[in-house]
Order: structure tokens, then C-alpha cells, then sequence
């Protein structure tokens, strides 16, 4: 009898005879899936962390030895132009002013005119020789120090989704920042303050906001906290009205009144983890005022950062560079250190520079410049380096030709530039290459699940075995996707 309601896959499985058949095979597929794991020849079972949520932070074992104990992600919002910094080409340079083959070119706001050489010079630097713009010359100066990705791509062409991606490893909203995943899987090694930590730009937050730090399905105390020198954590300095002593016994009676529900209810985790969650704020009260101090920093060192300059963005961002390094050296397992905010419009406090490129950029890259340049120098004086990953990130690259009728590149997520430097990744190196004029990633492409990947590995995580489970899937960082970088492994 036809049913119409029914797919043909369904209507076949009313015969006897194809019941049994497709029956069959289903059957032989589960066999083959059970003698191939007996024998461990399937992939390695998910890996989801063990944690006591009465000490969420606690340091947890890696998957393996590994090379960098903590993170610090720069990320440039707003689309940093790889054509303008980092990627040198020379036919571009050659060939400005001219048609781009394959004209009519439409791209994210739409139709583009000619190719347009960078708009500032590039020089080679240090023993490597690697050609960088005098855009950012000082962070030029630390060229051989770097590991360059010229052919990372990202899946979109909007910065929200963009910005996502590069973050969260997907261009939807709900899914944890890498910060969280790096803290859910190894806790942290400072016990009084947070295991995660943005620092928001001096002009404010980037554009998709607190989604970088987010830690959607993963258990909430694995969120990033965010707070930069100017802005402290919120709401952890006492109320004038109430006397330390006071508010230490209150404490103390607090801690009893929950010790004893919590030894009335041991298998109430999320009660472990809002007291988990209250005591580190309390000893942040200390820590947290402590590490914002930057009263015994020598003036020598504030001088390098730009700290006191009289551009009240870069010295903000200067001293947000401080807070990054006392983070770090206090054992913060992730800081992400944000250059570049969208409240103030388009390309007005960020990199997307659509309009008037040269004057916007020549506006932004001092506030970029000298402090973010100081931190990695001052990191590699004080040894930090050697077990620190520095990652220097933005969410797509910019176009080698001016948008039609502007003076300025459209978004260009088919070939655009990282960085890393510090603990497991080779010096002076240049991995990939994007082509002729900087559009299209062509050699070695690289993704931003690659890009993943390869943090994981050098934090000792093996990103396709670190896992939690969600909604009926398990979740990774990197979907399904991501290979290891190993050519830029030191």
C-alpha cells in the first residue's frame, strides 16, 4: 500500500525482504564498530575533565607534556589589514593603481576598485629579515621573536560571526570561548584569582561583546572575568559603612551556615560551585587589588609601555599590557587582551578601516604599537616566554584593493595573517602564503581550527579528545575539524 506520508527509505522498509536486508547491514555496522573498538582501532574516547566544583580552579594533569603553561591572546578587532603589516608583496607594490584580474570583484560592502600597493613601507627586520610595515615598527622590531601564519581564513565575512569563529571556534553564538575550554580542562595554578581573564579595551568591548569570553554550556565558574587597569573587578571593595572586622566574622559565619548544607547535601554541585565562586571573590578582594597595583612597577618600565603618554587611549591600553603581564606571572592560566572597540562606530576605536584606512590607522597602530610590542619584550626579559604562548589574533584580513569610491579595503576572510610567539613555536618562521596579491590563501591553508588545534597541543590538550557533552553531541573546540600544525612547532 502506498503511504505518501512516509520516505522512500521508510516505504521500503515494509517489505520483509528489505527489513531484513537493511536491517542486516545496520546490524553489521554496530558489529564492526564494537570489534574495532575492542581492538582500539577507533579513534581515542572523549576526555571530559573531573573536576571537585568545591575547587573548580584546581590544577588538573594535561593530556600530555606540555609545552606552554599559560596564554595571552592579543586580538586586534575590527579586521587588521595583512596587506598593510605583516604580508609583503611585491606585485602588489608593482602592479597599484591597476585592475585586479578578474574585475567586478564584489566583496562584503560591495563592488572594488583597483589594487592599491600598502600604503605604508616595509623594511626587513632583524636577523630573520622578514619584511614588516613601518606601520607598527616595534612590533617590527620583534620579528624574530614570531611565528608567522600568512594563510589562516576564516568562514565569514561579518565581524560578529567572524569574531566568534576566532574565539569560539564557531560563527554562531552559545559556545564557550577558548579561554574556558583551556581552564575546564586544567584548572589554574593561582588560586586567588580568576583562571580566565579579558581585558577590554580602554574604548570598550569588541564587537560581539562578552560572547569571547563566554562559557556557554560549559559549567559557569570556567567564564572569563572581565576587567582592565581602569575599570577593576566590580563590586569587591567594601562598603565604607561596614568594618573589616565585620565583614571577616560575617564571612566566617557564612562559611559555617554552608559548610553545614552542603555536608547535608554532598551531591549538590551547583551549591559547591556558587560557594566556590564566592570564596575566590573574597580572597580577590586582596589579590585582585594587588595585581591592578602598579605602584612598584619602575617608572622605566611604565616609560616602555607608554604608560604615561599623553594619548590617554594608548597609555590606557599601555597599563591594560601591565595588567596582562602581573596576570600572567601570577599564574592566570588565559588572558585575552582585546585592541580595538565598537561603540565608538566603524573604524572610529577598531581596525575597520572601509572609509579612510590611512588616517584611521594612523590613529590606531600607536595605541597598538609600543605597549604591545613592550609586553612581549618584557615577557621574554622576566623568562615568561619560555612557557608562555603568545597569540596575536584578528577575525579576517582586509582586501588588496580599495572599495569603489573609497579610500579604504573591504573585509577579506580568504587569506589574512597571525602570529605566535613564546612557548612551542619556532622563531623568525613564516608558515603559508596567501598569493601574488595578498586575497587568497594558497599555500598551506591554514584554518582557524588549525589555528585551535595547535593551542591546545602546546597547552599539553588533545583537541579532538577534549570534549563535553551537550544537548545529545559531544562538544569540541573544533567541531569536527582541525589539524595540528606541525611544521610551526618548535
Amino acid at each position: 500500500m502506498y503511504q505518501p506520508d512516509l520516505s522512500h527509505a521508510g516505504r521500503a522498509l515494509l517489505s520483509r525482504r528489505d527489513f531484513l536486508r537493511w536491517g542486516g547491514t545496520g546490524l553489521g555496522g554496530i558489529a564492526l564498530a564494537t570489534l574495532l573498538s575492542e581492538q582500539r582501532l577507533l579513534a581515542g574516547e572523549p576526555i571530559r575533565p573531573v573536576f571537585d566544583p568545591a575547587r573548580p580552579y584546581a590544577p588538573r594533569p594535561p593530556h600530555f607534556e606540555p609545552k606552554a603553561k599559560r596564554v595571552l591572546m592579543i586580538f586586534c578587532s575590527g579586521a587588521l589589514s595583512h596587506v598593510d603589516t605583516f604580508d609583503y608583496k611585491p606585485e602588489l607594490i608593482k602592479r597599484h593603481d591597476t585592475p585586479m584580474p578578474g574585475t567586478g570583484l564584489i566583496t562584503f560592502q560591495g563592488e572594488n576598485g583597483n589594487l592599491i600597493k600598502p600604503l605604508w613601507e616595509f623594511r626587513p627586520r632583524g636577523q630573520s629579515g622578514k619584511m614588516i610595515s613601518d606601520l607598527l615598527p616595534n612590533l617590527a622590531g620583534m620579528a624574530d621573536d614570531m611565528c608567522f601564519i600568512h594563510s589562516m581564513t576564516a568562514k565569514s565575512n561579518t565581524h560578529g560571526p567572524a569574531e566568534n569563529q576566532m574565539s569560539t571556534g564557531f560563527t554562531l553564538d552559545g559556545f564557550p570561548g577558548i579561554g574556558s575550554w583551556a581552564t575546564y580542562a586544567l584548572g589554574s595554578e593561582c588560586a586567588d584569582l580568576p583562571a580566565f581573564v579579558a581585558i577590554p579595551d580602554p574604548r570598550g568591548v569588541p564587537q560581539v561583546g562578552s560572547r569571547h569570553w563566554s562559557s556557554a554550556f560549559l559549567p559557569a565558574v570556567f567564564q572569563g572575568t572581565p576587567f582592565n587597569a581602569d575599570k577593576p573587578i566590580a563590586n569587591l571593595v567594601r562598603p565604607a559603612s561596614i568594618t573589616e572586622a565585620a565583614e571577616g566574622s560575617t564571612r566566617d559565619f557564612l562559611k559555617l551556615l554552608n559548610d553545614r548544607h552542603l555536608a547535608e547535601h554532598p551531591g549538590d554541585t551547583d551549591l559547591a560551585a556558587r560557594i566556590a565562586a564566592y570564596e575566590l571573590a573574597a580572597k580577590m578582594q586582596l589579590a585582585a587589588a594587588e595585581v591592578s597595583d602598579f605602584s612598584h612597577e619602575s617608572q622605566s618600565t611604565l616609560d616602555a609601555y607608554g604608560a604615561s603618554d599623553s594619548n590617554k587611549t594608548k597609555a590606557g591600553f599601555a597599563r591594560n599590557c601591565i595588567l596582562a603581564r602581573r596576570l600572567l606571572e601570577r599564574g592566570v592560566r588565559f588572558v585575552q587582551l582585546f585592541n580595538g572597540a565598537y561603540a565608538m562606530g566603524e573604524g572610529v576605536g577598531n581596525w575597520d578601516g572601509h572609509k579612510t584606512l590611512k588616517d584611521q590607522y594612523d590613529k590606531h597602530a600607536p595605541v597598538l604599537d609600543q605597549p604591545a610590542a613592550a609586553l612581549l619584550k618584557d615577557l621574554k626579559q622576566r623568562g615568561l616566554l619560555d612557557d608562555t604562548l603568545v597569540v596575536f589574533v584578528t577575525e579576517f584580513g582586509r582586501m588588496p584593493t580599495f572599495q569603489k569610491g573609497a579610500n579604504g579595503r573591504d573585509h577579506n576572510p580568504k587569506g589574512f595573517t597571525c602570529w605566535l610567539a613564546g612557548a612551542g613555536v619556532k622563531h623568525g618562521f613564516s608558515y603559508g602564503a596567501t598569493d601574488e596579491f595578498g586575497y587568497q590563501a594558497v599555500e598551506d591553508v591554514t584554518s582557524i581550527y588549525d589555528l585551535h588545534a595547535t593551542i591546545l597541543h602546546l597547552l599539553g590538550l588533545d583537541h579532538e579528545r577534549l570534549s563535553f557533552y551537550n544537548n545529545g553531541i559531544e562538544r569540541r573546540l573544533t567541531d569536527v575539524h582541525g589539524h595540528l600544525l606541525k611544521p610551526i612547532l618548535a
